[in-house]
């Protein structure tokens, strides 16, 4: 049953989770491709999403060296080792699965993903983590009037929006810059990206006085193809503002800490 306090559909994928990537996958480092594969693995180790486990038989360059360090992943046993492309080495940059590992991910290394330089799904580079195929982005445009708050101040009061809707996360509401009050705003030095929208190109944090709430606001003015409906468009975290949507007040989600949502690629440590 779902939680009669979340708006928004659930992750549902269970750790350990393997399935075949139809994609061909490539990594650099220093300039040279580490890998080259059209047989890679989806693999869960916390159900937020996916990492890729590559053959180690798809290598292209560069050795493995094993660290003589033995881990649990949230699938099973693996073996830590670093990298050596050229004159680069990358300590503790793949985990390799040891028995007891589900049977689909033997003879294959879970990279971690900032051990190396660049990742590409096709000719596409992907960023932060592999785009899961159970989770949905969708930018959709909509009438629905919404007005933003902070302190009872007014950031934004839009006669219309694009809800973009994405698996396990809250709506998001964008608007047109046009119905923002820049004069509340102020620009910050924050980019962050993400696998499904881009890089985003401005952040912005209230200022009013005294009070400064940082990061309340972003655009995408190059987003992904599949999110071009946002393109140019401010959104503001439901967390931490007051949200009318048709002149109703929506309950704020609860935050999901940056830590939480990078407890996967913690495993590393």
């Amino acid at each position: 049953m779902a939680d009669e306090g979340v708006d928004h559909p659930g992750l549902i994928v269970p750790v350990g989770h393997v399935e075949p990537v139809p994609r061909r996958i490539r990594a650099q480092v220093g300039g040279r491709w580490v890998f080259d594969t059209r047989r890679a693995r989806y693999v869960w180790e916390w159900p937020g999403y996916p990492q890729y486990s590559i053959p180690l038989r798809d290598l292209a360059e560069g050795v493995l060296t094993d660290d003589g360090r033995v881990g649990r992943l949230g699938p099973g046993p693996a073996r830590r080792h670093s990298l050596r492309v050229g004159s680069e080495v990358r300590e503790g940059a793949a985990w390799v699965w040891d028995e007891g590992a589900p049977a689909e991910l033997i003879g294959t290394a879970r990279f971690r993903w900032d051990a190396l330089d660049a990742w590409y799904e096709e000719e596409e580079q992907v960023f932060v983590h592999p785009r899961s195929p159970y989770t949905r982005v969708d930018a959709l445009r909509s009438s629905s009037r919404v007005r933003v708050e902070v302190d009872g101040a007014v950031l934004a009061d839009a006669p219309s929006s694009v809800k973009l809707f994405e698996t396990g996360l809250p709506t998001r509401y964008y608007v047109e810059r046009t119905h923002v009050d820049w004069t509340l705003l102020r620009r910050s030095d924050t980019v962050t990206t993400c696998p499904y929208k881009g890089r985003t190109s401005e952040y912005w944090s209230f200022a009013r006085g005294p009070v400064v709430r940082e990061d309340l606001a972003w655009a995408y003015d190059f987003p992904t193809v599949s999110c071009a409906a946002v393109a140019g468009m401010v959104a503001f975290y439901n967390e931490h503002v007051d949200l009318y949507v048709d002149g109703v007040l929506l309950p704020r989600p609860t935050a999901l800490s940056r830590a939480q949502w990078d407890k996967g690629q913690r495993a590393d440590s």
